[in-house]
């Protein structure tokens, strides 16, 4: 826990996410957003006039600056993992948006040197504080034994950009970039004992205009699981559905609206909605370093996700079933 007051931040990115953590830092009495930087000097500086702080010309600069207590990583994918040790071994709290690194081993490795650090590192998984995600844990005990669950998730784009997450370095391996697509399922249903998988995309350049993947988990309980992430050109419906099928009914989640089945009875479950979640998560953050709360997700269990998403990018590289310890 911390004493001082108030936590000085830095933030490492200006996207979505990253404007979120900014607007709750300046609106929270315990929280002082120090210094930013960013990709685009035209965007680092609109960010810095939004939230009336300062910019530095690097993420170096950023884990280095001696006012920063608390580091926030809201960048892409491929630089997580560096920027996480940097902040690390400078002796700040780090938060950093999902994965921690690309590479599970290095994630193991971060997870230990902040334990030897005595400092935070705390993984955003705010899918598990979604509504989705809370109406399911909630009704998982109505469907009795689950023994099937199928996640889809496809987001056409046309054109398709030419972003970081339409890179294959930048963005990483779907399940592994995209993690919640594997920590929703090993959050509600444990370890996994298999992982098959198949990907294909579409590529233009450096970037790819569409990718399709596709894993099949068996867990240690029995359940099997099927999951598909979609994007890009390809695609022309959106879909974003979750169904579980348990021995006493099946759940049904299509967009924001959810259902229990039974037979020919159909009960509508309450899904609350997505917004404010980096608020809420950004929110926790502070809570935990000032008094002491617990978070929603350990470091632990995103690395275990992300060795699970290893797994499955080993699988679609030697068409072959990996067997997990």
């Amino acid at each position: 826990m911390m004493d001082q007051l108030p936590i000085r931040a830095g933030i490492v990115g200006t996207g979505y996410a990253a404007n979120q953590r900014a607007q709750t830092l300046q609106a929270d009495a315990r929280s002082q957003l120090v210094v930013v930087s960013g990709h685009t000097p035209e965007t680092v500086q609109d960010f810095v006039q939004r939230h009336q702080t300062s910019a530095v010309e690097s993420w170096q600069q950023v884990v280095a600056h001696p006012d920063v207590d608390l580091v926030f990583v809201c960048t892409i994918n491929r630089d997580h993992g560096a920027i996480v040790r940097a902040a690390l071994t400078a002796g700040k709290h780090v938060v950093v948006e999902y994965p921690i690194s690309l590479d599970p081993t290095e994630a193991e490795s971060l997870i230990a040197l902040a334990q030897a650090q005595g400092k935070l590192l705390h993984v955003e998984h705010i899918e598990l504080l979604g509504g989705l995600h809370q109406a399911l844990q909630q009704s998982l005990p109505e469907i009795g034994t689950p023994f099937y669950a199928r996640y889809v998730t496809i987001v056409p784009k046309h054109p398709s950009p030419q972003r970081w997450t339409y890179h294959r370095d930048l963005f990483g391996f779907p399940f592994k970039a995209a993690l919640p697509h594997i920590h929703r399922f090993t959050n509600l249903f444990g370890n996994v004992a298999t992982v098959s998988c198949n990907t294909q995309f579409w590529q233009h350049s450096n970037y790819y205009s569409a990718c399709l993947c596709t894993a099949q988990l068996q867990f240690a309980k029995g359940l099997i699981a099927h999951v598909t992430y979609g994007k890009g050109d390809v695609f022309w419906q959106r879909l974003r559905t979750f169904e579980v099928h348990g021995d006493r009914g099946t759940l049904v989640f299509e967009g924001d609206q959810g259902k229990l089945i039974r037979g020919e009875e159909e009960h509508p479950i309450t899904v609350a909605g997505r917004r404010g979640l980096f608020v809420q998560d950004t929110q926790m953050v502070l809570d935990h370093l000032m008094d002491g709360k617990s978070l929603y997700v350990s470091s632990e269990a995103s690395l275990y996700a992300l060795q699970v998403g290893e797994a499955a990018c080993q699988s679609a590289q030697t068409n072959q079933m990996i067997v997990l310890k």
